[in-house]
């Protein structure tokens, strides 16, 4: 007699990852013992510390969240189609969790022993089941533990086989030789090492290397009072120079340093003193070619000195990024580390253009990184948003000095574009007059917004207000802020225009939670990532932290994070879209790095079933902040 309800599990089973592996026989077979559980709202399925259940589960309706009972966090929010409580499978180890309904919920409950030797004998179906344990349980270095499941020995390598062998790879070395001669003064070399930004300056006689000196024999024999500061190289250098060839590669560059101790490495024709010096290599290039890490990256950003040396480090930047998320670092941590880098960017290139002037700037300023990249949200090569705010000046003197400071930020936007951010199409840059402002005129621009909040005072605020100091002036800023959150206060019902635009990006799903696509365009049948599920959290963490008062957090989990701790009972919707949006970030920045553009428009078709699970895992949240939003600022009355 054919079972019925068996026959429905499998058919529910077969359109969810890992099952859709399995052959139907195998699927039917297993379908026959699994066991059906339902759970009322808020129930809980297993606490944290529980001894392990003999079954992990799937939802077949409903929702179950995963919390950490301790510090009161929901690490996650499964719901239809998601698997969780894989501990026993993997670890065989008491829950880590505890796993409650977050609605009324019907759970499929699969037997462990039966499902093992599928697991075991499936790779994809294992490969599966890791990710979904390491996404559960917030483990960072999921991938390292691929292909094993509990009872197996894990291996303790990690090969990547896009590491190339460091022997063979010969060293990039500067042609452009910093030296000077034996009757050099100290004081000239210094003047020329701090110029150039070197730490070591080559002794040339006759084109051949005599001497080195380095930051430390300046230290050692200048500044103590060895030597007086009007000392020739001759008496300050280092000799004999320890050379080596041109031809040298990155292992026996490091290999000379630690053999000899030294931290510069003299590169000549043939290898010997006896040749032309052709170039000197530091510790700081070798670390550079070993591989990408921010310090390595943050050092050679400050060093240097052409616009396509920058370039060529965001380059680098991109390779950490990649690899961060290969890792599965979380993804603050991986914001905060590329932000960081993409500052220091942008810092490097308004030093060079602001070097480059004929005269200093009149007065002090401040360059303000916008929206996205305000945030610390910007990963991939966007478009920039940017403006400058200026000290006050007297009347007559306003003109004359938003022209230099035009002038300036033109030379800054058209660099910045030569390293990869494309101009804003809006023109939101501090090289439009219009985002090239004094305090005083910033202040009466903030103040129009807030007052007279219309659709358009609203976007502008929208993208201002996500501001980050990226140089200049601190005190501008601050004082900006003060203004800006002071006449908000006075302002409530800007709150409610605010709170109207946060809600006017359309939901990600429609009718049985279908993905909504854009309907015409270049990106028809396409998902819009960032207007339909990162900026409505965006926007609500903007106006919802805004309306406490609180400056400082741009980073928008993070905003969620502190209305956690702001407003205890939504804690749990705070944190989850948290999680949300950091998980919608990776999407993003994953689909960006993929496609070799910026991420935003996912073709429906190219993801996998996995990758749809748990795009949409974040949709029920979105919905619940949009909900909290409208009712909490009131949206309805703008409607009547």
């Amino acid at each position: 007699m054919k079972n019925t309800i068996s026959h429905r599990v499998a058919d529910f089973l077969k359109n969810y990852p890992p099952f859709n592996q399995l052959l139907l026989e195998e699927l039917q077979e297993l379908s026959t013992q699994i066991s059906i559980v339902y759970k009322e709202k808020d129930a809980i399925i297993f606490n944290e510390n529980d001894a392990p259940h003999s079954h992990f589960y799937i939802i077949h309706k409903g929702a179950v969240s995963l919390n950490k009972t301790q510090t009161n966090t929901i690490v996650d929010i499964c719901d239809e189609g998601d698997i969780f409580g894989l501990r026993p499978l993997i670890a065989n180890e008491n829950y880590k969790m505890e796993a409650k309904a977050h609605e009324e919920s019907i759970l499929y409950a699969i037997p462990i022993t039966t499902f093992k030797p599928y697991a075991t004998s499936n790779r994809e179906v294992g490969n599966f089941l890791i990710d979904s344990f390491a996404s559960n349980t917030r483990n960072p270095y999921s991938k390292s533990h691929r292909g094993t499941l509990y009872g197996e020995p894990e291996s303790t390598e990690i090969y990547n086989p896009s590491t190339e062998l460091l022997d063979l790879q010969p060293v990039k070395y500067s042609k452009k030789l910093v030296s000077c001669s034996p009757k050099t003064q100290a004081k000239v070399l210094a003047a020329k090492m701090t110029s150039k930004n070197v730490g070591a300056i080559l002794v040339l006689e006759d084109k051949m290397p005599i001497g080195i000196i380095t930051d430390k024999d300046l230290r050692n024999k200048i500044v103590t009072g060895q030597l007086p500061i009007s000392a020739p190289a001759s008496e300050i250098m280092t000799s004999p120079v320890i050379t080596y060839s041109k031809k040298l590669t990155i292992t026996q560059a490091q290999m000379a340093m630690i053999k000899s101790n030294i931290s510069h490495l003299c590169l000549t024709k043939d290898g010997t003193v006896n040749s032309k010096a052709v170039g000197i290599l530091s510790k700081h290039d070798v670390m550079l070619a070993v591989g990408n890490n921010p310090t390595v990256l943050i050092k050679a950003i400050k060093r240097a000195t052409r616009t396509k040396e920058i370039k060529q480090v965001r380059k680098g930047i991109m390779m950490l990024l990649r690899g961060y998320l290969d890792q599965n670092i979380p993804m603050t941590l991986i914001s905060k580390i590329i932000s960081e880098l993409n500052d220091a960017c942008i810092k490097q290139i308004i030093k060079n253009s602001l070097a480059k002037l004929d005269t200093p700037p009149p007065v002090t300023f401040a360059w303000l990184a916008l929206g996205s990249q305000g945030r610390s949200e910007q990963l991939l090569h966007t478009d920039q948003d940017n403006a400058l705010v200026f000290e006050d000046v007297a009347p007559e003197d306003l003109e004359e000095t938003r022209a230099f400071f035009i002038h300036f930020a033109k030379q800054v936007t058209q660099r910045l574009n030569v390293i990869g951010y494309e101009y804003c199409p809006a023109e939101m840059m501090a090289s439009n007059p219009s985002w090239c402002l004094s305090l005083s005129e910033w202040k009466k621009n903030v103040t129009t917004w807030i007052t007279n909040p219309g659709p358009d005072e609203v976007l502008l605020s929208s993208i201002f207000f996500d501001y980050n100091n990226v140089y200049g002036n601190h005190d501008l800023v601050s004082d900006l802020s003060d203004h800006i959150f002071k006449t908000a206060k006075n302002y409530p019902s800007f709150f409610l225009h605010l709170a109207s635009g946060a809600l006017q990006n359309p939901s990600p799903t429609g009718f049985f939670r279908q993905f909504l696509v854009e309907q015409d365009g270049a990106n028809k049948d396409s998902f819009d990532i960032k207007r339909r599920a990162l900026m409505p959290l965006t926007d609500a963490a903007r106006v919802l932290l805004l309306s406490h008062s609180i400056k400082s957090i741009n980073y928008t989990a993070e905003r969620f994070e502190k209305l956690a701790e702001l407003e205890p009972n939504n804690a749990e919707l705070f944190i989850a879209a948290s999680y949300a949006t950091k998980a919608l970030l990776k999407f993003r920045t994953k689909q960006g790095l993929a496609h070799n553009d910026s991420g935003r428009y996912i073709s429906l078709n190219k993801l996998t079933k996995a990758e749809k699970i748990k795009l949409k895992r974040t949709f029920r949240t979105i919905k619940e902040i949009q909900d909290l939003v409208y009712i909490r600022f009131k949206v309805s009355t703008l409607l009547r």
